[in-house]
């Protein structure tokens, strides 16, 4: 997949990229005003962005890219970090990686790189599990060789949102490289999680191809809660979360945080209280 030589150079070229961003203008920067907390989908669809200045193919399905948003440096910064964002979306190829536009624009102007994988999702072929997590881990690996060159690569943070929590989650307890993993509203405990009654909730059984009844073997292999996390992970979680419950935010060996009256999308809101609390969590990560 990458062995050519157009390939090679690619990969050369935006190692370069990711070790020495280039400055971009003041006025490219987006300004988002503050929102009250519990912030509802579509006021996370209407919001402004700007564009990724790449995208990538990690695989041969036309689901398999990322898009890259440089950070946003001033004169006498470096990049903080490359940040690897998996969008949710109850696993379900109905919502896809638009709607996350926003929080890497807004995460590139702070001074991150930021990587945001779109993935075969429940509904596509190929999609679902374990479809959905190999191209995550093909993601990771594309990573990798992104900032495979002479010069000094940077931090990679894992920070996956909702369902994407959960399959940040999984990559981040076999990958001890990252220097970090951010749960937002992520699904930690899948088994449970498909008990309940929500239409995110009632989505895992499609996801996993059954029932637990059923496939158990797959929902055991499945679920970070059974798995040793990455030992620098955090969990951020909204008191008012109706989609993900604040019980999800229980992962032995994780830091959890809860944020008073945020809802599920406050995480993906540049806006919102909740974005200040990531900011904070990405700095103490890379402590």
């Amino acid at each position: 997949m990458l062995g050519n030589s157009k390939h090679i150079c690619r990969i050369l070229a935006l190692a370069l990229l990711l070790a020495s961003a280039p400055l971009l203008a003041a006025d490219a920067t987006i300004a988002y005003p503050n929102v009250a907390a519990d912030v509802p989908y579509d006021a996370v669809e209407d919001l402004p962005f700007r564009p990724a200045e790449h995208r990538l193919a990690y695989g041969d399905d036309p689901l398999q890219y990322a898009l890259l948003w440089n950070p946003i440096l001033a004169e006498d910064m470096a990049p903080k970090a490359l940040i690897v964002f998996i969008h949710g979306g109850c696993w379900l190829n109905a919502y896809d990686i638009k709607h996350s536009y926003a929080l890497s624009t807004a995460l590139s102007q702070e001074g991150y790189a930021v990587l945001s994988l779109e993935y075969r999702r429940t509904g596509d072929a190929g999609g679902g599990w374990p479809g959905t997590f190999d191209d995550i881990r093909a993601g990771f690996a594309f990573t990798k060789q992104l900032q495979s060159s002479d010069l000094n690569p940077l931090p990679v943070i894992a920070l996956g949102h909702s369902a994407g929590g959960h399959l940040a989650l999984l990559a981040g307890a076999q990958d001890t490289s990252l220097k970090g993993v951010i749960g937002l509203a992520a699904i930690t405990d899948i088994i449970r999680y498909a008990q309940g009654q929500n239409s995110c909730e009632t989505a895992t059984a499609q996801f996993m191809g059954g029932d637990f009844a059923d496939r158990a073997a797959q929902y055991h292999a499945a679920n970070p809660a059974e798995l040793t996390p990455h030992n620098n992970t955090f969990l951020l979680q909204g008191s008012a979360d109706a989609i993900v419950s604040p019980t999800q935010a229980n992962l032995a060996g994780a830091l959890s945080i809860t944020l008073d009256g945020a809802g599920h999308f406050d995480w993906v809101h540049p806006g919102s209280p909740a974005f200040q609390t990531l900011l904070s969590t990405l700095s103490a990560t890379l402590q």
